[in-house]
């Protein structure tokens, strides 16, 4: 899913959408949804009518009858329309995941070590469990777990991202799909699908909406909508019994025709959000899979726009998850720069992005460039778990950095001195949410580097715009709760769980559940899996295990945690758009109320004139003006369903109030200038 892919040209979809209007005419497509169905009757029996008034069998002019007919069967194709260009984007990347999706040589041997013994076999007879190895050029034939190995792994064919990323054995980066390409290196991988049951056969399916399943919200409003339908059923046939028999009382002819209570029938009948439900909920998903996130079902997104609590990952969600070093601190009458100076000798052939810092820092701060290695006769002292220290012996000297304790523990050990000025310099740096680093020379300690998450820009904004909405957000970390109150305070989350285990997740999720709450999380390890198979809405990294793949109901291919708060919007911006399509499509019945019923009844009751407030020419044209603008409005509202509602960060209560006052007053208002409008069109050139 590319960004060129998603950005195909749009004459390629609408053509595509155009054909598939007309192959949507098929009853059984038509009969999924029930107000256009109704919708799609009228249409036949108005033609039918048109029919028999050639006939001799007239129940209105022939001319009335077929423009009325005509109109409804675009009526229908509209809808039709809206649905396919809706589906358009999704075939289309479904079309370029396919071509993603061949058939290719795969090394099938009997173990990870056995890798020489290897039979040929074709991609589609690998069975869940098989193993495989792959080396640089080849493309990786199934979905699999990595068991032996590391490489880099070109995933742009899935992702749409171009840099390479390390899949390796062991850890949250094992997990590898069917159809990406190994360009450095090999992988030993474990088959972890079924043929045809692959994550870009999964992948296909939701994106083109073969699986597309109505969301519990849709069927209720699609209930509600066909509750509509059947009461304007009972209405119009009562009015057609009513005017027989008010005109055999009148002793006149009865005015009213099938053809016209027909086209009553079509207006008062919620045809517009009837027309554009399907592509609403279509167009969130393909919202969705434009920000390279794959739904399981519309369900999940739906339950996104519902959610009140989100539980985030401090590291690469809130924080840059690369600490910095951000000051030295000298103690026991050391200087700054003879503490920077120790601590970037100790840093050199530290890669971390931590042990960079600090070299870094050290020059900017005191214009310590590079040495000569070699000069020195340095001899690098790795960090390792047992010591929790690196360092370097230089010419009789030794340095070491480290966590406060094993510095201490080093010092005391060798007859040194770890004071109360460095033990208070710790105690303040961890209150405050910081990481210390001690570092000692020769067995004295010289100072603390302070260590400090980097709160990532816009964060703290972005959660106070959740708060708005009534959203609950709540940091995860690894940290003790000194030190995560700390970084909470100041990114500005309104709660958090420090020392965090799968056990406490999956507690926390529940205990917030019980209380009626719905909570999204995000995950990518296998101790990930038990919280996020609990969650209302699992986002699952894509670079993550199989277990925590499975265990989500969303897979963000590009694994960025914080893509959970762009999910979070595009579900409720789903919402947003339904309620207020929703909204504007019965208000507009109020206006069509005053076009139509005057006309239909005036000829036996003249008194109703006064409610013809919009002052329309004829009978006809009134019901030709309603008709033609109940059809023309699906077209206008199908770019507002496709992009949806603008989406903003207000609480529940206002944003109920502004688009009640836009899309209920709007909806009231627009019909009324609109089929005015088109009135004084259609007389005006004469065609009623």
């Amino acid at each position: 899913m590319s960004k060129k892919q998603q950005g195909l040209a749009d004459k390629d979809m609408v053509i595509r959408a155009l054909k598939d209007s007309f192959v949507k005419l098929a009853p059984k497509t038509q009969a999924k949804n029930p107000v256009m169905m109704l919708v799609y009757i009228s249409a036949i029996m108005t033609t039918i009518l048109f029919f028999l008034s050639l006939g001799g069998i007239q129940d209105a002019p022939a001319g009335f009858t077929l423009g009325i007919a005509v109109i409804l069967w675009f009526t229908v194709l509209f809808a039709n329309f809206a649905e396919a260009i809706a589906e358009g984007r999704g075939k289309a990347q479904a079309d370029a995941l396919r071509s993603a999706r061949k058939d290719v040589e795969a090394h099938k041997i009997p173990s990870a070590e056995e890798r020489d013994v290897i039979v040929k076999v074709s991609s589609a007879d690998l069975k869940k469990g098989d193993i495989v190895v792959v080396y640089a050029g080849e493309q990786i034939p199934a979905d699999g777990e990595v068991i032996d190995g590391a490489a880099s792994v070109d995933e742009s064919a899935i992702t749409g991202e171009s840099a390479p990323v390390i899949r390796e054995s062991g850890g949250d980066r094992s997990a590898v799909t069917g159809g990406t390409t190994v360009i450095s290196d090999w992988l030993v991988i474990r088959v972890t699908s079924e043929p045809g049951e692959s994550f870009l056969d999964k992948m296909i399916a939701m994106v083109e909406g073969a699986s597309r399943k109505k969301t519990p919200n849709e069927i209720a409003l699609q209930i509600l909508l066909i509750a509509f339908s059947i009461i304007f059923v009972l209405v119009t046939m009562s009015l057609y019994t009513y005017s027989v028999f008010s005109a055999k009382q009148a002793g006149i002819a009865n005015p009213t025709s099938v053809t016209s209570l027909v086209a009553l029938l079509v207006c008062l009948a919620p045809t517009t959000i009837g027309a554009l439900l399907s592509a609403i909920g279509i167009a969130g998903m393909s919202r969705l899979n434009q920000a390279n996130v794959l739904a399981m079902s519309g369900r999940a997104i739906e339950a996104a726009g519902d959610v009140d609590v989100l539980m985030l990952d401090k590291t690469g969600t809130i924080t840059l998850g690369n600490r910095q070093a951000c000051e030295f601190i000298p103690v026991d009458g050391n200087t700054q720069e003879k503490l920077a100076d120790a601590a970037q000798l100790a840093s050199l052939a530290d890669e971390t992005p931590e042990g960079r810092s600090v070299v870094v820092l050290a020059k900017e701060e005191f214009n310590i460039r590079g040495r000569h290695m070699q000069d020195m006769n340095m001899t690098f002292v790795p960090f390792t778990a047992a010591t929790r220290m690196s360092g370097v012996d230089y010419d009789g000297n030794e340095i070491r950095k480290g966590a406060a304790d094993a510095v201490k523990q080093y010092v005391t050990d060798k007859g040194g001195i770890y004071s109360e000025e460095c033990d208070e310099v710790v105690q303040r740096i961890s209150r405050q949410g910081g990481t210390p680093l001690v570092v000692a020379k020769n067995h004295k300690i010289m100072g603390v580097i302070y260590l400090k998450d980097i709160i990532k820009q816009g964060v703290k904004e972005k959660f106070a715009d959740l708060r708005k909405m009534g959203i609950k957000t709540i940091m995860i970390t690894g940290d003790n709760p000194m030190t995560a109150a700390a970084i909470a305070a100041e990114a500005g989350v309104d709660d958090f769980l420090a020392e965090a285990t799968p056990e406490s997740k999956l507690a926390f999720i529940r205990e917030f559940q019980s209380q009626g709450h719905l909570v999204a999380m995000t995950g990518d390890g296998t101790n990930d899996a038990p919280a996020l198979a609990q969650a209302d809405v699992a986002v699952a990294m894509n670079s993550g295990t199989q277990a925590a793949k499975e265990a989500g109901n969303m897979v963000d291919l590009d694994s960025s945690p914080t893509k959970l708060i762009d999910i979070v919007r595009i579900g409720k911006q789903l919402l947003m758009t339904r309620g207020s399509l929703t909204t504007f499509s019965i208000a507009n019945d109020l206006a069509k109320y005053f076009a139509i019923i005057p006309a239909l009844f005036m000829g036996l009751y003249p008194g109703l004139a006064a409610l013809n407030i919009m002052h329309l020419e004829s009978a006809s044209s009134a019901i030709f003006s309603a008709i033609i603008y109940n059809a023309l409005i699906i077209v206008a509202l199908i770019p507002l369903a496709l992009k949806g509602v603008k989406y903003r960060e207000v609480p529940a209560g206002k944003l109920l109030s502004r688009n009640l006052l836009v899309y209920g007053l709007g909806g009231i208002a627009a019909p009324f200038l609109a089929i005015k409008l088109i009135d004084m069109i259609i007389t005006g050139i004469g065609l009623v």
